[in-house]
C-alpha cells in the first residue's frame, strides 16, 4: 500500500469544499481531511434541493459566462475545465440522473439533494477521506497552520502541507455561512470587499388590496428592467415585496441604486413576447359594454394581479389603447429597500477575486487555497451559482495537486 505522504486539509463542507476533497482523495499519496462547524456537511446545499435542486444550465458557454458580470472571462476560463456537461457526468457517477427542464435548468431526477449528498458522502468515506464535524475555524498561520474550536470548546491545531478554505459567505448563518471569519483573514493583510446580499428580495410598500388578494401569488413570463439591465422569467407576490428568479438577477443594480438614492424603479413588462405596436392593436378593439377588467382579460389574457399591478403603481389604468399598452409594457414598481443579508439565497463579497491565481492559490500564501461564495462574486440563481462553486473547487484541486507535485510534503 503507498504511504500517505501530503497531507490536505479543506475548511467548510459545502459542494466546494466536498468537491474539492472527491478528487482530491482519489490520489492515494494525499491524506484529505475535510472540517466542518455543524454536525454534517452540506446543509446548505440539502436546503437548496427542498424546492427541486437546480444544479446547473444548458444554456450556451457564452451566455452562461456573461451571467457572472464583472468576472465573465475567470468563469469561462473556470468552466472549460469543468463545464455544466462535466457537472452532469459527475452526478451520473454518483448514480443520480438529471434532466433538463423547460426553462433549460437542469435537475437530478429525483429533484431533491438528499440522494446526491447521501450518495457523496458515501464515496467520500470510501475514498479515505476523513470528516472533523463540529469544529469551528478560529485563525491560520502562513505555515498552514489552522486553530479550530473543537466539539468539547477547546482549541484544536492542525498542520497540513496543502490548505482550501470553502467557509461560505454571509447568508443562510444558521447554516454555517456567517461571515465571521473576515477579521482573521483582514489580519493576514488580504484584500476584502464587504458583504451585501444577492439573489434576494426586495421591499415594495403594497397596498392592503394586494397584500389581502394577491400574496404569495406569482408573476410569470414577464421581462425586468431597472437602468438598462434587464431579465425575464417569473416573480412572486411576497408580504414585504417581491421575489423570484427574475428579480434576484437584478440585485446587483437595484441594490447600487437603493444605496446611492433610497429608492428604485424596477419597469415590469407584462407580455414581454408582444412588442408595443402589437399590445396597441390588441387594445383598439372594440370593447362594447365590457369592463376594462374583461376586456384586457379577453384580450391579452391578463390576469387578476396583473391588472392589479397596473391600478397599484400608476392609478386606475386609462382606457386610451395606446397610453394602457406602454402602461402593460412598462409598470414602474417602486422598490424601497432590500431584503437583509441573512434572508438572501447568497451573497457577493468577501476575498477579492484579485488574491488568488489560476488555481484559486493566494498569491501571498503559497499552499492555501480559496473558493465559493468567501470570494467575492456573484451569479445569478437557476444553476449558475452552484456551477460557479462546482467549477472554482475543480480549479482549487488541480491547483493544490500541482502545488504538492512541486513541494516537498512535510507531513508523514
Amino acid at each position: 500500500m503507498t504511504p500517505k505522504s501530503s497531507k490536505i486539509v479543506i475548511i467548510g463542507g459545502g459542494p466546494v469544499g466536498l468537491m474539492a476533497a472527491q478528487i482530491l482523495s482519489e490520489t492515494p499519496a494525499f491524506d484529505v481531511h475535510l472540517y466542518e462547524q455543524k454536525p454534517s456537511v452540506g446543509r446548505k446545499f440539502l436546503l437548496a434541493g427542498r424546492g427541486g435542486l437546480n444544479l446547473t444550465h444548458s444554456e450556451d458557454s457564452t451566455r452562461f459566462a456573461a451571467r457572472f458580470g464583472k468576472d465573465e472571462a475567470l468563469f469561462k476560463t473556470l468552466m472549460e475545465r469543468f463545464s455544466p456537461a462535466d457537472l452532469r457526468d459527475w452526478a451520473q457517477q454518483l448514480g443520480v440522473d438529471t434532466f433538463v427542464g423547460s426553462s433549460g435548468r437542469i435537475f437530478p431526477t429525483e429533484m431533491k439533494a438528499t440522494g446526491l449528498v447521501r450518495a457523496w458522502t458515501k464515496k467520500l468515506t470510501e475514498q479515505g477521506v476523513t470528516f472533523h464535524l463540529q469544529h469551528r475555524f478560529l485563525s491560520f498561520s502562513e505555515d498552514r497552520t489552522v486553530t479550530f474550536e473543537g466539539p468539547d470548546g477547546h482549541p484544536v491545531e492542525v498542520q497540513a502541507d496543502a490548505l482550501l478554505f470553502g467557509l461560505g459567505g454571509a447568508s443562510y448563518p444558521h447554516l454555517g455561512s456567517r461571515g465571521d471569519w473576515t477579521d482573521e483573514f483582514e489580519r493576514h493583510g488580504l484584500e476584502m470587499a464587504p458583504f451585501r446580499p444577492t439573489n434576494c428580495g426586495f421591499h415594495v410598500l403594497w397596498s392592503r388590496f394586494i397584500l389581502d388578494r394577491f400574496e404569495g401569488m406569482p408573476l410569470k413570463n414577464i421581462r425586468l428592467e431597472h437602468e438598462g439591465n434587464t431579465s425575464r422569467g417569473d416573480m412572486v407576490v411576497a408580504r414585504y415585496g417581491l421575489e423570484g428568479g427574475a428579480l434576484y438577477a437584478l440585485a446587483r443594480p437595484l441594490a447600487e441604486t437603493l444605496d446611492r438614492e433610497g429608492q428604485a424603479t424596477l419597469n415590469i413588462d407584462l407580455r414581454p413576447d408582444m412588442d408595443l405596436p402589437e399590445v396597441e392593436q390588441r387594445l383598439s378593439q372594440p370593447r362594447g359594454k365590457a369592463s376594462l377588467s374583461s376586456f384586457l382579460k379577453k384580450t391579452l389574457k391578463l390576469t387578476p394581479l396583473e391588472i392589479a399591478l397596473l391600478q397599484e403603481f400608476s392609478g386606475p389604468p386609462q382606457s386610451g389603447a395606446a397610453a394602457l399598452a406602454e402602461r402593460i409594457k412598462k409598470i414602474p414598481a417602486e422598490i424601497s429597500g432590500i431584503r437583509p443579508i441573512e434572508r438572501a439565497i447568497s451573497s457577493a463579497g468577501g476575498i477579492a477575486m484579485n488574491e488568488v491565481d489560476s488555481g484559486m492559490m493566494l498569491k501571498s500564501r503559497p499552499g492555501i487555497f480559496i473558493g465559493g461564495e468567501m470570494m467575492d462574486w456573484e451569479a445569478p440563481t437557476g444553476g449558475y451559482l452552484l456551477q460557479g462553486c462546482f467549477s472554482m473547487a475543480v480549479a482549487a484541486a488541480d491547483g493544490i495537486r500541482h502545488w504538492l507535485d512541486q513541494t516537498p510534503a512535510t507531513n508523514g
